[in-house]
């Protein structure tokens, strides 16, 4: 369908938005808890009985958010000043009789705890009946642009790039803390569905059309966002939202190792990728050959799941409205499970990765397994394991890490464990974790459990190390060797924090 979505037509559609009160805070506030709940589910029926008393309001949820025929009357008096017949001309609309009409678009409201934005892409439904999904659909809201928004660092950017905007999330996220945006997309359909979105939510945004980074080829970012189309398999486009044409995880490889080139000095790059598990590799040895031969960049992979081949192949079938027991569903994963087999592909992890451009001739390059539920947004963390590298860079040398102060951080718990004894209960087990973030454990001897107790901030370590020394009958040197590794995890995983990051 052709798109016309004008800077007017979306000024009047703002209008009416506005004044209907369609934002994050009026539909839960319309629908309440429990019908808003079940949207989220998928489940349309609550919203629609909760919605039939909402007005203008409640037009506007059963068109764009249930996928509703309404009447075109209605319609008209929700959207005024905007003309019924423009936003069906502009592609906004269809008409579905001679007196209804139905979304053509998903237009819906999206924010964070500052407001609200709204977002215009495809509609991946029509009439609560799933379809396939054509070459150039543009995605809306979905989870892995929640995911890599909730990962992203949030501090003052000068410049910032949002690479494959697609509809144009993360790029309005970024507008909270970024002086500048640049957003790039191959999908001219893309390009037009983020800029309405722009122009609705009045975020001012430099959008480029173009292949990879050939938008913005010679200049520098102080930070690069990008949800590229990530999933692996043979070299094909079959929906630019998700395919590369990349043979694995080919654009994965390309990023890392490129994305560098584009960054300021000490700018961050943060990304969603998947990469293949092979048979015979390690896939921490993988990723990391990706970066740039040259070093001088800060990595931190976080690998969140892991899946098998037939699992994969048929979550993505799903995704683009493809029956994995139909036909063309079964042509397709047969061809798709071959290349895997061909290639070794045990299984295919997924998770994001922050990169940042730096000086430094040590820099830091860390694979890690996070599995668990993250209690904060990702973005917290990496923007904390930064700053801990940077800190633990500067006291790399014994002598400066034994004239820390450190304390325990306040979210961090001891775990005990023990078995009925002679003497009574006896521990046979420690370990602290953070009730925080990624909920980083690590276990401990009885010695570094009492090291830790007197992490309080006040006492250096080595004067800690030493009233430890004498307390347990241990060489003082003997304590410091076995101790200061450990130290130096705990502090990267945010369970030791040194006086001078508090």
């Amino acid at each position: 369908m052709a798109l016309d979505l004008t800077p007017a037509l979306c000024a009047g559609l703002r209008e009416a938005f506005d004044r209907a009160g369609y934002d994050v805070d009026g539909v839960p506030a319309l629908l309440g808890e429990a019908a808003h709940n079940a949207l989220g589910r998928d489940e349309p029926v609550p919203a629609r009985l909760a919605s039939r008393d909402g007005g203008a309001l409640g037009t506007l949820v059963r068109l764009f958010l249930l996928g509703d025929s309404e009447p075109g009357v209605e319609v008209a008096k929700a959207l005024g000043p905007v003309e019924l017949s423009d936003a069906v001309a502009a592609g906004l609309l269809r008409a579905t009789s001679d007196d209804e009409v139905a979304a053509a678009l998903d237009v819906r409201p999206h924010g964070d705890e500052d407001g609200s934005w709204w977002v215009v892409s495809d509609l991946d439904r029509i009439a609560g009946a799933a379809r396939s999904l054509h070459g150039d659909h543009v995605l809306g809201v979905g989870q892995a642009s929640l995911s890599l928004a909730s990962a992203t660092i949030r501090r003052p950017a000068a410049r910032l790039l949002d690479l494959g905007t697609g509809c144009g999330v993360q790029a309005l996220h970024a507008s909270r803390h970024a002086d500048s945006l640049v957003a790039t997309d191959v999908n001219p359909r893309a390009l037009a569905l983020a800029a309405a979105g722009f122009a609705l939510s009045g975020v001012e945004v430099d959008l480029r059309g173009g292949s990879w980074l050939e938008p913005v080829a010679g200049e520098r970012f102080d930070q690069i966002v990008t949800n590229p189309p990530f999933v692996v398999g043979p070299p094909r486009v079959r929906h630019t939202y998700r395919d590369s044409g990349l043979a694995g995880d080919g654009i994965a490889a390309r990023l890392v190792g490129s994305l560098p080139g584009l960054l300021t000095d000490n700018g961050v790059a943060q990304l969603l990728a998947c990469w293949l598990h092979v048979r015979g590799e390690d896939w921490p040895d993988r990723v990391a050959s990706w970066l740039p031969a040259g070093g001088g960049v800060d990595a931190w992979f976080v690998q969140r799941e892991e899946a098998d081949p037939a699992l994969y192949v048929g979550t993505w079938l799903r995704d683009s409205g493809i029956d994995p027991a139909s036909p063309g569903g079964r042509r397709e994963a047969e061809e798709w499970l071959a290349w895997f087999d061909s290639h070794r592909v045990e299984a295919v992890g997924f998770g994001f990765i922050t990169l940042r451009r730096t000086s430094a001739t040590d820099a830091t390059v860390l694979c890690e397994d996070v599995r668990d539920a993250i209690v904060d947004p990702l973005g917290i963390e990496a923007e904390g394991w930064l700053d801990r590298i940077d800190w633990l860079r500067r006291h790399s040398a014994d002598e400066a890490l034994l004239g820390a102060r450190l304390a325990v951080a306040p979210s961090v718990i001891l775990e005990q464990a023990s078995t009925p004894g002679e003497q009574g209960w006896e521990t046979v087990h420690r370990a602290v974790r953070r009730m925080d973030g990624p909920g980083w454990r690590h276990e401990l001897d009885e010695p570094a459990t009492a090291l830790l107790a007197g992490c309080q901030g006040q006492l250096p370590l080595e004067e800690l190390l030493e009233l430890l020394s004498f307390a347990h009958d241990r060489p003082v040197g003997e304590l410091t060797a076995a101790s200061l590794p450990a130290v130096r995890e705990l502090v990267r995983h945010g369970l030791l924090v040194p006086s001078d990051l508090r």
